[in-house]
């Protein structure tokens, strides 16, 4: 005769179980999103909403602190495949196009829940600009972020001028338009 497992054990494994379907369902509905690919956010032409967090290395960094630059900011997660194409894209751009004098920075805002996660993928893609946390998601709830990678372009007064959901191809090209960089070609730079 065979013994009935316990009533416990059988209740945390169909918990597990359904947090598991939850978790697994809204991770897939953020990289999907609400929003339309590539459609506009509600923030085009008005100030981006202000914002401090922490970096992977320690200082906090916000977004004050870059009035004067333009500023292209990416919203993403290491679990989520679409950021995983996009960021190598903004690395290339940036190692070709940035330098110390430039105008303009990226920032890459992680929504992991855990800095590790965060810390991981940004070693991992080798991410040259820095990378903030928002694990409890109030600065990608300021930005109506549904949808990751999101990226947006701030200008120098501190103005939403572009947003993007999604990756897209040639990516870099429309930022380089943001950015006012003549002749780039994604190819190889600009020409």
């Amino acid at each position: 005769m065979r013994s009935r497992p316990p009533l416990g054990s059988v209740l945390a494994l169909g918990a597990l179980a359904v947090f598991s379907v939850w978790i697994t369902w809204r991770a897939k509905a953020m990289e999907m999103g609400t929003r339309l690919e590539g459609a506009p956010s509600r923030l085009i032409g008005k100030p981006a909403p202000a914002f401090e967090l922490e970096s992977l290395d320690g200082r906090r960094i916000s977004l004050a602190g870059y009035r004067g630059k333009t500023l292209v900011t990416t919203f993403w997660a290491s679990w989520c495949g679409p950021c995983r194409l996009e960021l190598p894209v903004l690395v290339k751009f940036y190692r070709e196009q940035h330098r110390a004098n430039q105008d303009f920075e990226i920032l890459a805002i992680s929504v992991d829940a855990t800095r590790d996660a965060a810390q991981g993928a940004a070693k991992t893609m080798q991410l040259p600009f820095p990378v903030l946390l928002d694990s409890d998601n109030r600065v990608s709830d300021s930005y109506s972020v549904d949808a990751i990678p999101a990226l947006f372009v701030i200008d120098k007064a501190g103005k939403v001028i572009f947003s993007h959901v999604g990756f897209v191809m040639g990516i870099d090209a429309m930022i380089a338009q943001q950015l006012a960089i003549p002749n780039y070609n994604p190819m190889g730079g600009a020409r």
